[in-house]
């Protein structure tokens, strides 16, 4: 499965804060890493380099320097659950398409020739970044095999 983040907050000593877009708040403490990775160990030494690192520009992990970087997906995996943010609707919708997309095994490319629409177009959809038209939302389901339905609540 495929996870985003979406915003990253630095807490005492090494532990960080990190919103995925499925609006899971989960914390991780980075000295869980230390004995794997010693080099990690820098941050809790320089707090002024713990708190530059900033989220990628895929939301697909955290970096600080070319040797210090962790990814998303052990943060979200191995770190603890502290509460829920609301999501957007483009936030559901985008974790949806990931999903059924990831099921089927097709890359975001193979469903950009499938539904005939820009791979970057559906990565930005499926980070909740794009704002696309039901037509699109249809249009790229239909190629996945499935179809939408609307339900008002």
């Amino acid at each position: 499965m495929t996870v985003y983040a979406k915003n990253v907050r630095f807490l005492d000593d090494v532990c960080l804060e990190v919103l995925f877009q499925d609006g899971k708040i989960i914390q991780y403490d980075m000295s869980n890493l230390f004995e794997k990775y010693p080099q990690l160990e820098e941050l809790r030494k320089n707090r002024i380099l713990f708190e530059l690192g900033h989220l990628d520009s895929a939301g697909c992990g955290i970096i600080w320097t070319d040797e210090l970087d962790i990814d998303a997906m052990t943060i979200y995996e191995e770190g603890k659950l502290i509460g829920f943010a609301e999501t957007t609707i483009n936030q559901k919708i985008g974790i949806k398409l990931a999903q059924t997309r990831e099921k089927k095994n097709i890359t975001q490319s193979e469903l950009a020739k499938l539904s005939h629409i820009d791979q970057g177009d559906i990565s930005k959809i499926e980070k909740g970044l794009g704002n696309p038209t039901i037509g699109k939302i249809d249009k790229l389901f239909k190629a996945l095999g499935k179809s939408i339905d609307i339900t008002v609540k």
